[in-house]
């Protein structure tokens, strides 16, 4: 870990917070600016700036423009490579930089900011160089007077919507695959933590992204969201958020020129833990790192977890014993593991369920306050309910804090119908040394991934996404390549 003085860079970091279109950084056309506050300490960061659908027009005529005149779309897929390669390792030279700007912006710890958001962004920026050049169109088996050419051409002007709790990783995501694929692409971070999606746009311009491809619109979602969801030059929309928001752009897709809408929403996932687990010890570990990783603000995090009966006053002794390590602590301490909550609305809205799992009858084992509160940041201590019912709030619906909910069970089918009874399908666990019950289960949970005794497994090569409500479309591994080209079948007489 490094030694730099963390406090002193913050305080000597200077933050532009306008906006970046056709490769110059500018001001929102109607002059308008939104303060963006630290949730570390409440100091103000900068003024960014508070884009429209006038920002919006503009962006999107840079990214056809660029489109059209084939200045990244006409480049060979490894030349795209070399550029992309480079945006990778200016990421690595900047990375101070960029995991203290994730930092200060949406309160997580800095050493998962330099060591994770900044390693795993770069690594998905530099997977996608590598891929595209790599990728093979097909010759499809015709008559003897015929060839049939299955080639894959980019979708257009893609517009991307991302989330504030893993900001630079979720930008990565739709960056990588969006311009390896020779897309424009017009990026709009959350109001809520901006910063890094706009450094990332200028290490692109000089990494040699040509401007009018990459561009970046700070704002607010009712003016530059809704703007790009409606807008009838824009190809493609892949939005990462909650469901509700999710649906809303389905819906502008389909009222504006029926754009491609992709979208990875919210999660309610669930954690089986069964008697015969392998190692105790490892499934506790994981369901409690998991849930209070990132502050709880993970779309994916374990915030179910079922035990069964029988080894559950075990489990929570051990857990209980855990959790004391994840107090939150000051997010530019390299020591310190749980961060800052991202702002007052999230902070209210996490106790506002911890009050409701109360109200409700759940037993609250641990935390559930407000904690640093003398340091002007925004902290939630880390929440244990245990006695939880399944019509609960705190079972039902995504809190997207550090807080984890505890049910029991007796019969492995009835618990894996209720952690199927929920809108959500993005992730879920279950722990057994019996592989015929882990593989059953894991065939009878309605979700885009699920774990086998572990919760952390992730790589690059995998496809993320959902079922039901928690989206459509995959982020990750080549899979990704299908939300940002269309198919074309060219026939050729002979």
């Amino acid at each position: 870990m490094t030694t730099t003085p963390w406090h002193e860079r913050a305080a000597a970091l200077e933050i532009d917070g306008r906006a970046f279109i056709g490769g110059e950084r500018v001001h929102a056309r109607s002059g308008t600016r939104f303060d963006c506050i630290s949730p570390v300490d409440g100091r103000k960061l900068a003024e960014v700036a508070r884009c429209d659908l006038a920002d919006v027009d503009a962006a999107v005529s840079c990214a056809r423009a660029a489109f059209d005149d084939r200045r990244w779309a006409g480049k060979a897929p490894a030349e795209r490579k070399r550029v992309l390669v480079r945006f990778a390792d200016l990421m690595l030279e900047q990375r101070d930089e960029l995991a203290l700007l994730e930092t200060l912006d949406m309160g997580k710890p800095i050493r998962y900011s330099r060591s994770v958001d900044v390693q795993l962004a770069q690594n998905c920026i530099r997977w996608y160089g590598e891929a595209v050049d790599k990728l093979y169109d097909q010759v499809a088996p015709t008559p003897e007077d015929s060839l049939a050419l299955v080639t894959r051409e980019p979708v257009g002007v893609v517009a991307a919507i991302i989330p504030w709790n893993y900001p630079m990783l979720m930008a990565a995501w739709k960056i990588g695959p969006a311009l390896a694929a020779g897309n424009s692409l017009v990026l709009k971070p959350s109001e809520k933590a901006p910063l890094t999606a706009l450094r990332l746009a200028e290490l692109a311009l000089e990494a040699g992204v040509p401007p009018g491809v990459f561009n970046v619109l700070p704002g607010y979602g009712e003016e530059a969201g809704k703007a790009l969801g409606l807008h009838m030059d824009v190809d493609c929309i892949a939005f990462t958020g909650s469901t509700r928001t999710g649906k809303q752009i389905v819906q502008m897709a389909g009222q504006s020129n029926l754009k491609r809408a992709w979208t990875e929403l919210g999660g309610k996932s669930a954690n089986i833990v069964c008697a015969d687990c392998p190692d105790l010890d490892a499934a506790v570990a994981a369901a409690v790192g998991s849930i209070y990783f990132n502050q709880g603000e993970s779309c994916n995090a374990p915030s179910r977890l079922f035990v069964e009966a029988s080894i559950k006053d075990a489990f929570l002794e051990k857990a209980l014993a855990l959790v004391p390590n994840f107090t939150p602590g000051d997010p530019l301490d390299e020591d310190t593991v749980m961060g800052a909550i991202v702002d007052a609305v999230q902070m209210k809205t996490v106790l506002g369920y911890i009050a409701s799992g109360q109200e409700e009858g759940a037993r609250l084992l641990a935390g559930g306050e407000a904690a640093r509160v003398e340091s002007g940041g925004l902290y939630i201590a880390p929440t244990l309910f245990d006695g939880v019912d399944p019509g609960m709030r705190i079972a039902r619906e995504e809190i997207f804090g550090p807080v984890l909910s505890v049910l029991s069970f007796t019969d492995l089918d009835e618990a894996v119908r209720q952690a199927n009874a929920t809108p959500y399908g993005l992730a879920a666990a279950v722990w057994t040394s019996n592989m015929s019950k882990a593989i059953r289960t894991s065939r009878a949970l309605r979700a885009g991934t699920v774990h086998v005794n572990q919760y952390d497994n992730d790589d690059i090569t995998v496809p993320f996404g959902g079922y039901k409500q928690s989206g459509n479309g995959r982020d990750k591994s080549l899979h990704a390549f299908d939300k940002y080209t269309e198919l074309k079948t060219t026939w050729i007489g002979l």
